[in-house]
């Protein structure tokens, strides 16, 4: 009787052993994929004045990455409510904030994704664009270009963990 209860606490040991090894490693691979995932929120910087522009949203559905602007840092004596003026279509004179900019991104490996479109709202120009998680998935390298991506202009775009109010 007693080797049948020793026998079944060790069992038992090794059911919770198992149980915790499981669960480390899934939350191990929850964080390595997440690094590796452009899927969040994104501080953009302009590449040319280097001022803080926006904060943009990312989000993959049926395995294509979509952006759209969630937040502006303007100057005070800026339009607030700025608008896509020189957009063409559906997107013409709609607000900046909430606009879709960035679509069609389809995932190469890991951390790259390319095959997408990506809009600059200040000149409404669409370019195709490609992009790759750097930094250990603290940055993102966003590639805007015509043709070939030879001719085009990169930024680097930093991991928010929030919205920042």
């Amino acid at each position: 009787m007693i080797n049948q209860r020793k026998m079944f606490e060790q069992k038992l040991n090794l059911f919770d052993i198992i149980v915790k090894i499981s669960l480390i490693l899934g939350l191990w691979v929850s964080i390595a994929w997440s690094a590796a995932s452009p899927v969040g929120i994104w501080k953009t910087v302009d590449d040319e004045t280097g001022h803080v522009k926006s904060l943009v949203e990312i989000t993959e559905s049926s395995g294509e990455l979509k952006g759209k602007i969630v937040k502006l840092f303007r100057k005070p004596d800026e339009d607030q409510d700025p608008r896509c003026e020189k957009c063409e279509g559906d997107k013409k004179d709609k607000p900046i904030l909430g606009l879709d900019i960035l679509w069609g991104l389809k995932k190469d490996s890991d951390a790259k994704w390319s095959g997408g479109e990506i809009m600059d709202p200040k000149k409404g120009k669409i370019y195709s664009c490609k992009m790759e998680v750097i930094d250990d998935g603290k940055k993102l390298r966003v590639r805007g270009f015509l043709g070939f991506s030879l001719l085009g202009r990169t930024q680097t775009w930093e991991r928010q963990e929030e919205l920042v109010p």
